[in-house]
């Protein structure tokens, strides 16, 4: 704060010798010197009700998703039943449907059929029981058991449909090159699903077998064992719904076919 002096007047005598220099003038008085006083300070106290100038209060609602009753939300009731077919490991795509085939278009109805009857027709001659008997065009065998590394090879979605359009429904192994696995969610022709175990080593060809998708569990009726799957997730509906472009649609992700 600056301070006020009022009437204050000051002249000053300069003397000069050579031994001295003297100054002289008045003597200030403290009445004379103005102190301004200063008032305390009163804070108001903001209302707990303020708000700020251009706030706004914003709600986020998370984008509302739903499932068609078209689509079950789980897969508790489904369960494939029948004959098995058992493989080893390191079954290649070229085994399960050879180069020569891949000409065949599965959107044409006779194609696909005939595409089937080829399932599995690159096994070598080791394999005494074949997957398609002779002039057959569909298999008796619905679930396929495989050891590790099922469907390795090229990336050709013909193997997985040439499994489904045969009569197969499930293939059961210990474990799968991802591209096979893919590819049939994505064409929603079989169900890639995982043992816990070696069950190739303890099933046989023509064993009659049952699988829970919902207990996640396949039964050998023939044996009277029963053995632990791997949930298939996320990847059921899809399958069920009969690939990802049906999903899609029947969730409303892309338009349908009649629109």
């Amino acid at each position: 704060m600056a301070v006020s002096l009022s009437h204050v007047s000051y002249s000053a005598t300069f003397t000069s010798s050579a031994s001295k220099t003297t100054v002289s003038g008045p003597s200030l008085s403290p009445h004379s010197i103005k102190v301004p006083t200063f008032l305390p300070l009163t804070v108001k106290p903001l209302n707990s009700s303020f708000t700020p100038h251009g706030a706004r209060a914003i709600t986020i609602a998370p984008h509302a998703t739903s499932t068609p009753s078209s689509i079950p939300s789980d897969t508790s009731t489904t369960t494939f039943h029948g004959l098995c077919y058992v493989v080893g490991d390191n079954i290649d795509t070229d085994q399960i449907i050879p180069a020569e085939y891949l000409t065949l278009v599965p959107s044409n109805p006779d194609e696909y059929e005939k595409l089937g009857s080829y399932a599995l027709i690159g096994l070598p001659s080791s394999y005494a029981t074949r997957f398609i008997e002779p002039n057959e065009t569909k298999t008796k065998y619905s679930i396929v058991i495989g050891g590790a590394n099922f469907g390795c090879g090229s990336s050709r979605e013909h193997a997985p449909v040439a499994l489904g359009a045969a009569g197969a429904k499930a293939v059961v192994a210990e474990s799968y090159a991802r591209i096979f696995f893919r590819n049939s969610v994505a064409t929603g022709e079989v169900y890639p699903l995982e043992s816990e175990v070696r069950i190739c080593e303890e099933c046989r060809t023509g064993d009659v077998v049952t699988i829970e998708l919902g207990e996640s569990r396949l039964i050998n009726h023939t044996t009277g064992k029963e053995y632990k799957l791997k949930p298939i997730g996320d990847a059921g509906p899809v399958i069920e719904a009969g690939g990802i472009f049906a999903y899609a649609r029947k969730t409303g992700m892309i338009p349908s076919l009649s629109k």
